[in-house]
């Protein structure tokens, strides 16, 4: 471990080095992806360095407490510093975990309506509702890419980007089948006993958003279909054909979007869900090729689980992957986009089990 850290810290001082030449500024490529590693370098780094300044703390009020006049300030020094270095030991350790290393990417979502006709629309619609909330409150950018609405305003199909550091491994857990059970709106207007409890669900797909460059996409396996866009957009959607639709021909993965004005656009905004899709497919495969081996997300990360339960009548959200006694959440925060304590605990969970198999390893 201690190894490892010297390494690093020596990597990171390398890398300010580099950064400090002005001829690295004419190669962009290298002087970002030399900005990217210092960037995930950082934190570790200064955090195994406030270890060291710990123990030199340490080192100093023990040659301070043999004084009777500086005995009770030195004391107390030792035993602050004692703390702060036990808790900075501890968070070296999750540092040093394996990272996955999409976790800066940003990421593409997508939302389907799943079992119980309209309400499972209406409430795809809440969950589209809910992640923009969520990601402007983290600071992020929300580009949507295709929304094929009802017309009870519910959504059939949602897709979009959302941007900013660190995406990925904040919406990585929302990917699986969420569950709602409520009472539906019409149903609900109709009877004075205020209707029946539905169940319903909509699934959510989380990628990576990759660059063509990360994703073998050749010309040839392409098929592009043109088409008019439907839903919001004004006169123009009506009147040019600038929705496209990619098909991969030979894993049949089909993308779209229409909710640029331009055909080029969209196009560009297909390519990069359709690599993001192959690459999904590609890990998944071998992932599941290794089955001794535990997934990398928290429970085993299909999409066919139900992760999630929204439970209106009893004003509470439960998520079915913790496992611990804290698993349900305020269901009116949680719909406001307060998702940071459920993704929180979900990060906590994953943390401590890394932790467990690599003591046990």
């Amino acid at each position: 471990m201690w190894e490892k850290l010297k390494q690093l810290a020596r990597r990171y001082d390398e890398i300010g080095e580099l950064l400090e030449v002005p001829e690295i500024y004419a190669e962009p490529k290298k002087l970002r992806a030399l900005t990217r590693e210092q960037k995930e370098l950082s934190a570790v780094v200064e955090t195994y360095r406030a270890y060291q300044k710990c123990e030199d703390d340490i080192v100093q009020a023990l040659e301070l407490v043999s004084d009777p006049e500086l005995k009770d300030m030195a004391q107390e020094e030792l035993n602050t510093a004692k703390a702060e270095k036990e808790r900075l030991f501890d968070e070296l350790r999750v540092l040093l975990l394996p990272r996955d290393p999409n976790d800066d990417k940003n990421v593409i979502v997508e939302i389907r309506g799943g079992v119980g006709g309209e309400e499972s629309a209406l409430f795809a619609a809440d969950l589209y509702r809910m992640y923009a909330m969520y990601a402007e409150k983290r600071g992020y950018r929300v580009e949507l890419l295709n929304y094929n609405d009802t017309e009870l305003g519910g959504v059939k199909e949602a897709d979009f980007i959302v941007s900013g550091d660190g995406a990925y491994s904040r919406f990585k857990f929302e990917s699986g089948v969420h569950r709602v059970q409520r009472v539906p709106e019409t149903e609900a207007s109709e009877t004075e006993s205020g209707g029946r409890v539905h169940t319903s669900t909509a699934t959510v797909a989380v990628l990576p958003e990759m660059e063509e460059v990360d994703v073998d996409l050749r010309p040839e396996d392409i098929e592009m279909q043109v088409y008019r866009a439907s839903g919001a957009g004004g006169q123009h959607v009506n009147k040019t054909s600038s929705a496209v639709r990619l098909i991969h021909k030979p894993t049949g993965i089909v993308v779209s979007c229409q909710e640029e004005r331009s055909q080029l656009q969209n196009r560009a905004k297909c390519m990069a869900m359709l690599a993001s899709k192959l690459y999904e497919a590609e890990r998944e495969r071998v992932e599941g090729a290794i089955t001794s081996e535990r997934r990398a997300q928290v429970g085993s990360g299909m999409r066919n689980e139900r992760i999630r339960t929204y439970n209106f009548p009893q004003n509470r959200v439960t998520d079915h992957r913790l496992t611990g006694e804290n698993k349900n959440f305020n269901i009116d925060a949680v719909m406001n986009g307060d998702l940071d304590p459920i993704i929180d605990a979900l990060t906590m969970q994953e943390q401590a089990e890394k932790l467990r198999e690599s003591t046990e390893a």
